[in-house]
């Protein structure tokens, strides 16, 4: 206990530069005495701090101390915090904690210029619990297994050596070597359910192994889109290409996508593009939209149809006399049958 407060003295007159025995008495909640104490351990090692008496006084160690001590250039030790600072996003554990004691030896103010999320708007707590599981497997070199959906609409089963969590694109993925496959493989994180870590340790030596980052999709199609304004947003923001504007300000793209990948894409816009080309994309997204459209004519609607013009069926019965009956149990033998059917 002692000596993490020692170290934690230290990290903090080096972060602060000079400070009283009182403001660190109450910063770690023991006594002014003890903290001299301290001050004097810290001293006998060889650290140069020193205590000076009176107005500006205080507790300091000296300014020379820490670049005497490091091999990093200043802009190494900037490169160093700014890596810091994004991978603490993906690890609460290094929140107030390496890179805090790192800054204040490197004698650089931690200024929280960049923050990096890389989960999304929603919070999900089953995504995040999969990561840190993911990462533990990794760093223990445990064998793991999960459910994983594939492109193609299959559920199998794998058992993996994970390797390493790489980010691409707007997604976490784990590339691993695949048991099932007998090959490497990349995962994306959120097609894994039901993940278990088991108690198998792999021996296999991955730490030099060159990734591939360049993740090949299946077979593309090349397509032309036009999209309405509204959907500038997205546009701007999911498309890497060339993208034109005319005097309605409609947008005009070109892309190349997943052809596992395509309908999902497009019909998430709604009625906020239109494909213009190639021609059987537009075709197979008609036959899409009538099979959507006959999903929502049901029975219901025609039989609510019928019962609001109710009076008008009871005109077709009195006045159209016999055919008009005939007419009307026809038209109520449909519907109940229907109904019931």
């Amino acid at each position: 206990m002692k000596e993490s407060r020692l170290f934690q003295i230290l990290y903090y007159i080096l972060e602060n530069g000079r400070v009283t025995a009182s403001e660190l008495a109450g910063k770690f909640e023991v006594s002014i005495r003890t903290i001299y104490r301290d001050i004097d351990w810290i001293s006998s090692v060889g650290i140069p701090i020193y205590t000076a008496q009176g107005k500006g006084g205080g507790i300091k160690i000296d300014n020379n101390f820490v670049l005497s001590k490091s091999l990093l250039s200043d802009n190494e030790k900037e490169q160093i915090m700014i890596a810091l600072n994004g991978i603490k996003n993906t690890n609460e554990l290094y929140k107030n904690n390496l890179v805090s004691k790192l800054s204040a030896l490197f004698k650089m103010k931690n200024e929280n210029w960049i923050e990096m999320d890389f989960t999304n708007w929603q919070s999900n707590k089953s995504y995040k619990k999969i990561f840190y599981k993911i990462k533990s497997a990794i760093i223990e070199k445990k064998i793991i297994t999960f459910q994983y959906f594939n492109n193609n609409y299959q559920e199998t089963k794998r058992e993996i050596k994970p390797i390493r969590l790489i980010f691409k694109g707007q997604d976490w993925y784990l590339y691993a070597f695949c048991n099932l496959r007998n090959n490497f493989r990349f995962f994306k994180l959120s097609r894994i359910k039901n993940l278990e870590t088991s108690e198998i340790r792999y021996d296999d030596d991955f730490s030099n192994i060159v990734i591939d980052k360049e993740i090949t999709p299946e077979k593309t199609v090349h397509l032309k889109l036009k999209f309405d304004k509204k959907q500038a947003f997205r546009v701007y923001d999911e498309l890497d290409c060339e993208i034109k504007k005319d005097e309605n300000n409609n947008l005009y793209a070109e892309i190349d996508i997943s052809k596992n990948y395509l309908l999902y894409y497009i019909l998430s816009f709604g009625d906020g593009v239109e494909v213009l080309e190639p021609e059987e994309v537009r075709t197979k997204i008609k036959e899409i939209l009538n099979k959507m459209l006959r999903k929502y004519k049901t029975w219901h609607t025609v039989s609510s149809f019928i019962l609001y013009n109710i009076k008008k069926i009871y005109y077709i019965v009195n006045v159209g006399g016999k055919y008009g009956k005939n007419i009307y149990w026809w038209i109520y033998g449909s519907w109940n049958f229907n109904k019931n059917n």
